[in-house]
């Protein structure tokens, strides 16, 4: 007992976080600002999203009130997410029972795993798998299995993920489009893990802040579309990424009321609520017309498509990006075989940073031939990243 409390106070961190160090994207990051580098690694525009809802946010904040607001969210942007979904999806949700206004959707995902899940409760994560999924898995004391996404289509190896399955399973989550390989999950995947749900009483957490980022005719299907994981699922969404806002942390959940009512409860004790100001400005980024968001995909297909063209002249192996506004590279024809090192010097050498896709499977198991580059980002960040790399190379 007394070598317990002793390591207990020479290492402040618990132990649960102890594995898990420093992020990747903080790594990159900070290599990227020392070497004066072009940024594509940590996934944030350089570039702010439309400016009317910034003017409509600054106004709210002239006037008040400056006050928390209601833990679940304020009943316009509740709305403003139910008008959504119906619009996108022609689905019906309840505002006041359905939908909960987060901090983000990290902070929908810390909610959920901790209002969802119990010490000992088993997680099914896919690899390559989002960094912040082990460790807020871990806080909730939840043990994780991982099943690895199969060959240059990050196709789902069913045999292995029934396998996976067990009375103990409490939940799998399904990042779609998925971070980082750009996958988009098909109905037919969804339903067959629905119909795994459903057999063992797990629940599915969906990520899917991506969900307007789905190229070449691929169409994102939210898990509350699927039949079997309607009552089931917990579908974790955010304004960041359709909005080219990544600051404002104005996240959702969406979910049954018994579900909800999970997530409620542990939210209350995260962050009790956001900002108002931030909340009222994107129920009307919600509401904005059909162009707003074809213009906008229209750009992102444009970005994507010529920095994959520029990248695979250069040598790259590339992955057609299905969704998300990332591009998975592969660096092993050009004689590289470490994705860590590489990415490591790249922005002192080329002037450009990148994520080392093996940080995405436990352990680096996998994925050492692969990086990651963002998209998001001005025409001419992403023709000066261009230009750096060909001098390189």
């Amino acid at each position: 007992m007394k070598d317990a409390d002793y390591e207990r106070r020479e290492e402040p961190v618990v132990r649960a976080l102890r594995p898990f160090g420093t992020s990747i994207f903080t790594e990159m990051t900070a290599l990227a600002v020392r070497c004066g580098a072009v940024n594509l690694s940590q996934g944030f525009p350089d570039f702010d999203g439309p400016e009317e809802i910034r003017s409509l946010a600054a106004e709210a904040v002239m006037r008040g009130p400056n006050q928390y607001v209601s833990s679940v969210g304020i009943p316009e942007l509740r709305q403003a997410v139910t008008r959504k979904m119906k619009r996108f999806y022609d689905l019906d949700v309840d505002p006041d029972e359905e939908v909960t206004i987060t901090s983000g959707a990290t902070e929908g995902l810390c909610a959920a795993f901790l209002g969802l899940l119990e010490p000992g409760d088993e997680v099914i994560l896919f690899e390559p798998t989002y960094d912040a999924y082990p460790p807020l898995a871990a806080l909730a004391g939840a043990r994780v299995r991982y099943v690895s996404l199969q060959g240059p289509e990050f196709e789902i190896p069913f045999d292995e993920l029934t396998s996976a399955f067990n009375p103990a399973t409490r939940a799998v989550v399904i990042n779609n489009p998925q971070n980082p390989c750009g996958k988009v999950f098909t109905r037919e995947e969804l339903s067959r893990i629905g119909d795994l749900c459903a057999r063992f009483g797990a629940i599915a957490i969906g990520d899917e802040v991506y969900e307007h980022l789905v190229y070449d005719g691929c169409r994102h299907v939210p898990l509350l579309d699927i039949p079997t994981l309607k009552e089931r699922c917990l579908v974790v969404n955010s304004t960041a990424k359709a909005f080219s806002m990544t600051g404002w942390k104005v996240g959702y959940t969406v979910a049954s009321p018994a579900l909800s009512r999970a997530v409620r409860m542990s939210h209350q004790f995260i962050t009790f609520c956001g900002q108002g100001f931030l909340q009222g400005a994107m129920a009307h980024a919600l509401d904005l017309p059909d162009d707003y968001f074809k213009t906008f995909l229209e750009d992102y297909t444009r970005k994507r498509d010529f920095l994959a063209g520029n990248l695979r002249e250069l040598g790259f192996g590339v992955t057609q990006t299905q969704g998300t506004y990332y591009i998975v590279a592969d660096i092993s024809p050009l004689g590289f075989g470490d994705d860590l090192e590489f990415c490591r010097d790249l922005p002192e050498k080329a002037g450009v940073a990148a994520i080392p896709c093996s940080c995405f499977w436990m352990d680096r198991r996998a994925g050492r031939n692969l990086v990651r580059f963002c998209f998001c980002k001005r025409d001419e960040t992403l023709e000066e990243a261009a230009s750096r790399l060909r001098a390189w190379i």
